[in-house]
């Protein structure tokens, strides 16, 4: 079972580039970083995390991709995923050259955590409809794929149509790099089974039984024709507990994914050493 970390980059948190060398050096496998554009003033959406107040690091987040590619240039294993990347509120062509960038800048290293997100007013301030949101999802990452795949691509959907472009570099992993889908049990899993490489449910959200995920990733993928292993389980807020790293691993999740604060190294780092002693019996890859 891997191993990862994420965290809210922000101007007061650890430097991402500290922070990749020094998962790298604890034998972690990949790091995660969080997307928000911006809160707006008036917020009505309830966060998911269940408090009224929401966290300043939202606020504060600092762009995902350009801190992914700072911590590329430091590390040579570490894998560097968007964790989540808000794709409703994105445009496709030009996320699918910034995915495309930091998979040859990391020389194939990339891992594309995306979402639709839960913050209604912000995606609705990028013109998109928070009822359409899945559907838009599917036809960005739809279109994107055909971009990297394609010398001359073109994509024709409800929301989103181009004729054919020609845009380069092509990513290094092929046809593309992992993409992973966040969402709750049924429907964030049957979206990563339909388009996706990954699975992202987040730890004491909705049913939290690891088991049952393998289980109902196994049942999903033989509906869809697919084999199960190719789409990836990883828990999202994992515990730091070593009971619940022993749990996932037992039942046959692929990656725990660590949660951690937005501070500074002196807090972060520390952190970092237990949160390695918790997966060291377990053999991570």
């Amino acid at each position: 079972m891997k191993a990862g970390v994420t965290i809210f980059p922000c101007e007061y948190t650890i430097d991402v580039t500290e922070l990749a060398v020094a998962l790298e050096e604890r034998g972690f496998e990949s790091l995660w970083l969080a997307e928000h554009s911006h809160i707006t003033a008036d917020r009505q959406s309830p966060w998911p995390g269940g408090d009224d107040d929401l966290p300043k690091m939202y606020y504060d987040t600092l762009d995902p991709f350009a801190c992914l590619a700072a911590a590329s240039a430091v590390t040579k294993r570490l894998k560097l995923g968007t964790g989540i990347a808000l794709v409703v509120q994105r445009d496709p062509i030009h996320t699918a050259k910034e995915v495309a960038t930091i998979d040859v800048l990391s020389q194939g290293r990339f891992l594309f955590g995306i979402g639709a997100g839960w913050n209604l007013e912000e995606m609705a301030n990028h013109g998109t409809d928070p009822t359409r949101r899945f559907g838009l999802m599917r036809e960005r990452v739809e279109a994107m794929k055909a971009i990297w795949a394609a010398e001359e691509a073109e994509y024709h959907g409800d929301q989103v149509d181009f004729s054919p472009i020609i845009q380069n570099p092509k990513p290094v992993q092929k046809p593309h790099p992992p993409i992973h889908v966040a969402g709750v049990y049924p429907g964030g899993l049957r979206r990563a089974v339909r388009y996706g490489d990954g699975w992202i449910p987040v730890a004491g959200r909705g049913d939290g039984d690891p088991a049952r995920w393998v289980k109902e990733r196994d049942e999903e993928c033989e509906r869809s024709g697919r084999a199960s292993s190719e789409i990836e389980i990883s828990v999202y807020g994992t515990p730091h507990q070593q009971s619940s790293v022993a749990e996932f691993a037992e039942s046959g999740v692929d990656r725990v994914i660590f949660g951690l604060p937005p501070e500074s190294s002196e807090t972060v780092l520390p952190l970092l050493d237990r949160l390695a002693s918790l997966t060291e019996p377990l053999s991570a890859d």
